[in-house]
C-alpha cells in the first residue's frame, strides 16, 4: 500500500526562540512520511544557522531562502519545491500534537476530494494567555468540533492558519498562495468557502498555538484591523451581495462606521441603522443613520450586522428568526 507523501510549508524569520521546539515536534511525528520545505524570511537572528543545522541531519527538511519578501512569496515558493499529494502549513513558532499529521490525513483520506482537514487548537503563552484570544478558541475550536467553520466567516477567520491540510489537486483548483491579499489565511480560507470545500470535524487538540508580543499577527500591519474588512467586503461583495436586495448596515460604532466609509468609496448603495438616539438622525459621512423601525420599510433587506455586544447579538438573531431570515442568505456578522 502506497504511503502518501506530505509536504509541510513553513515560512519563518527571527523565531530562533521558539524553531527547535517546532522542529522537534515535526521530527517526532508518528506519521513518518512527511518533507518539511522551510523558507528563511530574511532573519536577522541565528535562525537560519539552526535551521540549517537540522536539515544537514536530517534529509526530510529542506531549508530555502525567500526570493522575494514576506510570508506569501515565503509559501510560494516553498510550494513551488514541494512534491508531496497532500499539503499541509506550519508556524515556526508553534507546536505540532505527535499525531497531528496522522489525524489529518486520516480524516482527508476517509472523505473524497474538495475536502479540508483541520483541528483543535490550543493558545499557550509564557505571560497566559488573553480572554479575547481564548473566546477565539473557544469559538474556533466549537466550529471545527462540527465542522460548520464557514457559517460565520464574516466574523474572523474560521481556519487556523497552521493546522489544516488539503490535497494538492484542491489546494492548485483554488490558485494556492498566488494572490497576493493579506492577511494571506484569512484570503485562503474565503477561497476554501468559495469553492465550496467542506470541513471535516474533528475533536483533537492537534495544534499548540504560541502567544507573545512580537508575534507577526500582533506588529505586521497586513494584520492590522482594516485589512481583515477589506477582505470580508471583497469577499461579501463577490460571493454572498445580492445587488437586488437592499444591504443595510447594522451599528454605528468604530467598526459600522469602517465599513460604512469602504462601501461609500466602493460605491455601493446602503441604508444604515442603529439604536443609538444621539447618532439616529445625524449624517455620518453624508449618509443618514436611521431607526431600526426603518428596516420595516424595507423589501427583503441583506444585512451586515457590526455590532460586537454577544446579548445584542442574541436579539438580533432572535429577530431574524421571527421575521423567518437565515444566517449567511439573508443577514452576516462582520464582528
Amino acid at each position: 500500500m502506497q504511503v502518501p507523501l506530505i509536504s509541510i510549508l513553513i515560512p519563518f524569520k527571527n523565531t530562533e526562540t521558539f524553531l527547535v521546539e517546532c522542529l522537534d515536534s515535526i521530527i517526532h511525528q508518528s506519521y513518518s512520511n512527511w518533507e518539511l520545505i522551510i523558507v528563511d524570511d530574511h532573519s536577522t537572528d541565528s535562525s537560519y544557522d539552526l535551521v540549517k543545522s537540522y536539515s544537514e541531519k536530517e534529509s526530510r527538511i529542506s531549508l530555502l531562502k525567500n526570493e522575494g519578501q514576506g510570508i506569501i512569496n515565503a509559501l510560494k515558493l516553498a510550494f513551488h519545491h514541494s512534491k508531496g499529494d497532500y499539503i499541509t502549513r506550519m508556524d515556526s513558532d508553534d507546536i505540532m500534537h505527535e499525531q497531528k499529521l496522522e489525524v489529518l490525513l486520516d480524516n482527508l483520506q476517509s472523505n473524497t476530494k474538495q475536502c479540508l482537514a483541520t483541528g483543535l487548537v490550543s493558545y499557550f503563552s509564557k505571560a497566559g494567555i488573553g480572554d479575547g484570544y481564548r473566546k477565539y478558541e473557544q469559538w474556533l475550536n466549537a466550529l471545527t468540533t462540527e465542522g460548520v467553520n464557514f457559517t460565520e466567516i464574516y466574523k474572523e477567520c474560521v481556519i487556523p492558519s497552521p493546522c489544516w491540510m488539503i490535497h494538492r489537486d484542491d489546494l492548485l483548483a483554488i490558485d494556492a498562495f498566488n494572490p497576493t491579499r493579506y492577511p494571506e489565511d484569512y484570503d485562503l480560507t474565503f477561497r476554501f468557502y468559495e469553492f465550496k470545500y467542506k470541513v471535516i470535524p474533528c475533536d483533537k487538540v492537534l495544534h499548540y498555538w504560541r502567544d507573545y508580543g512580537t508575534r507577526a499577527s500582533r506588529t505586521d500591519e497586513n494584520y492590522a484591523e482594516n485589512s481583515f474588512i477589506d477582505i470580508k467586503l471583497h469577499y461579501f461583495l463577490k460571493l454572498d451581495y445580492d445587488a437586488k436586495r437592499p444591504l443595510v448596515v447594522w451599528g454605528a460604532g468604530q467598526k459600522g462606521k469602517t465599513l460604512a466609509k469602504k462601501l461609500i468609496a466602493l460605491d455601493v448603495d446602503f441604508e444604515w441603522i442603529c439604536d443609538n438616539p444621539k447618532k439616529i438622525g445625524k449624517h455620518i459621512y453624508k449618509k443618514e443613520l436611521k431607526p431600526f423601525r426603518h428596516l420595516a420599510n424595507l423589501q427583503q433587506p441583506q444585512s451586515i450586522i457590526s455590532v460586537a455586544n454577544p446579548k445584542e447579538q442574541e436579539d438580533i438573531r432572535s429577530y431574524f428568526k421571527t421575521k423567518k431570515m437565515f444566517s449567511m442568505r439573508d443577514y452576516f456578522f462582520f464582528c
